[in-house]
């Protein structure tokens, strides 16, 4: 998944025409053209809009064993300090479902009937808003060999024996570009081949060692103070720009999970990140030249913080929770190795601050990742492996909170707080901080990205959609006609007038086979009936199509179509390829 470079799509708005059609192939009736705005008039149908909250909370007692049997009348959700009704609650305990029969069904959405001909597909036994998608996240570019493949070692039997068939699991890598090894599945073998397949790709951290060991023997050798602190500055600099990288990467993975539903989970593996890049080799330049220096003033601008914030309040905007793992185990201090030893080494007191800084300053972010967002940072361990038992409590035995708030897609974030009525002595109520009041416009980009990154579908509306011939142009590139097929039946339509209308939008983006992908589009779909013709709409398909842009090649298209006035939506995908490699 690549950054957007817009070149796929051009022209969306400008192509798109529409018209009725029956499933038996009668004659078309052309509508009126699209509005030029989506703004409908007053009294057209008032759209409403309800939102769920979802907060997985899990509880321990002082011994750190998980408590269960607690029911929704055990809790209490604060949203910005103020109380708010639990409107739903699920409660899983190893895996299984304790929730009372009659609340569950009442929670469950109903399930839309498969169009005739279709495979029916068994839905997993979970609903779909619960199920576990993790996300194992290999970052090539801050580890070392030994330790990736150390961790891997244990991770392939942790996913091939704590996951169930309903779980979903893609395993991503970072070599300073994100890069998807293995995209969703429910097959844990084919991630676990996947990642023996990864100890053949270098990992990249040690040249990081070696960049610090010459920094701090510049520093040490040093004969002034701007000396040293013009090598600090560059090494921080250089430092900085791999971290941006780093956050970029993480924050990426995190938005194209947005539209994902269900609980997901980022198992993030490395070395460690730097909180402020570069620290421990300014804290080096003060401890020599003292007063003289003020390095530890000039550290704070290279200090990321703030992006760690704004990167756990949008995994926490979309339900994604950080289980991190320091695979460098439990450290020793580079100053007692040998090979740091000798000229240029410093004071064994002094180095041993410095490499102490430097471990705090690597393990903060991972600390950050997983506090912020409700999960666990395992640290200072060489088997990883009770701690991830740990982590399988969390996915298999949890709460389920849910609640509406009074806003709706205001764009803030809101911070909620979980607690118990009665005050347990010793209990832990762990749950991610807080979430991002999306807006619809959000929400349906959110959805078609996702349909168009990933083998997910959601089709309440059962829409279709159909590629037709692309036809070349001068410049090399083709106009494909995409037809959007919408069940009339499936819609609300409100009177106005002599007829009666819907208020659907279409939202469209595309991706090509190295990645590119473009923005996403959208355009008010003109779907009005006449009032004498209702009934026999209802049998009808409402075909919308529009001409898409593309280079030769592969592509994939994902489609979303909403109802604004039932607030529903649909999300649907699929590939063609075009030009000469379609030949």
């Amino acid at each position: 998944m690549k950054p957007s470079r817009h070149v796929i799509i051009a022209g969306l708005l400008l192509v798109g025409f529409g018209g009725f059609a029956a499933p038996s192939g009668a004659q078309n009736k052309v509508p009126k053209p699209p509005p030029s705005t989506q703004q409908q008039d007053p009294g057209f149908g008032e759209t409403v809009n309800v939102n769920v909250v979802n907060i997985d909370v899990y509880v321990t007692d002082k011994q750190g064993k998980r408590v269960t049997g607690l029911t929704r009348d055990d809790f209490q959700i604060f949203e910005n300090k103020r109380p708010v009704e639990i409107t739903n609650f699920y409660a899983v305990e190893e895996g299984q479902s304790v929730t009372p029969a009659a609340e569950a069904a009442q929670q469950a959405a109903p399930a839309p009937a498969p169009p005739p001909g279709a495979a029916v597909v068994q839905r997993p036994r979970v609903p779909e808003d619960q199920r576990l998608r993790l996300i194992v996240y290999i970052d090539n570019f801050n580890l070392r060999p030994f330790n990736r493949n150390r961790v891997m070692r244990e991770l392939r039997a942790f996913i091939g024996t704590k996951l169930t068939r309903d779980d979903q699991i893609m395993l991503v890598t970072y070599d300073r570009e994100l890069h998807v090894r293995r995209t969703f599945t429910s097959d844990a073998s084919l991630v676990a081949s996947a990642m023996l397949e990864l100890e053949k790709i270098s990992a990249q951290a040690v040249h990081q060692d070696s960049e610090r060991r010459d920094v701090l023997d510049r520093i040490e050798e040093s004969r002034s103070v701007s000396e040293a602190e013009m090598a600090a500055r560059s090494y921080a600099e250089s430092m900085y720009n791999d971290l941006s990288f780093s956050i970029s990467a993480l924050k990426e993975i995190v938005n194209s999970l947005a539209g994902v539903p269900g609980r997901k989970a980022v198992l993030y593996v490395s070395d460690g990140l730097q909180m402020i890049a570069g620290q421990d080799v300014f804290y080096a330049i003060q401890n020599k030249y003292g007063e003289s220096s003020t390095s530890l003033t000039q550290q704070f601008q290279y200090d990321t913080s703030r992006r760690f914030t704004e990167l756990t309040a949008q995994a926490n905007a979309n339900r994604i929770t950080f289980y991190t793992i320091d695979a460098a185990g439990l450290r020793s201090y580079d100053s007692n190795s040998a090979q740091n030893r000798g000229p240029g080494s410093g004071s064994p007191g002094l180095s041993t601050l410095i490499d102490s800084v430097n471990i705090s300053n690597l393990q903060a972010p991972l600390q950050k990742l997983a506090e912020d967002t409700g999960g666990v940072a395992i640290l200072n361990a060489n088997q990883i492996t009770p701690q991830l038992e740990r982590i399988a409590l969390d996915f298999g035995t949890y709460y389920s909170l849910g609640y509406t708030p009074h806003h709706y897609g205001d764009g803030r974030y809101y911070k909620h707080e979980v607690r118990l009525k009665k005050k347990e002595k010793g209990y832990t109520v762990r749950y991610r901080e807080g979430y991002r009041d999306k807006s619809t416009d959000s929400r349906m980009t959110d959805g078609t990205v996702a349909a168009l990154s990933f083998p997910y579908e959601e089709n309440p509306l059962g829409i279709t959609m159909t590629f037709g011939k692309p036809t070349p142009r001068p410049d090399g590139f083709y106009v494909v006609p995409v037809e959007v097929k919408i069940p009339i039946g499936k819609l609300v339509l409100m009177p106005r007038g002599e007829s009666h209308d819907a208020n659907v939008r279409l939202f469209v983006a595309a991706i090509d086979s190295t990645g590119n992908t473009s923005d996403v589009q959208q355009t008010p779909v003109p779907i009005s009936v006449a009032a004498a013709d209702i009934a026999a709409a209802a049998g009808k398909h409402y075909v919308y199509t529009v001409s898409l842009l593309m280079r030769a090649g592969d592509q994939r298209v994902a489609i979303g179509v909403r109802d604004d006035i039932a607030s529903q939506a649909s999300f649907i995908s699929g590939g063609l390829r075009v030009g000469a490699a379609a030949r």
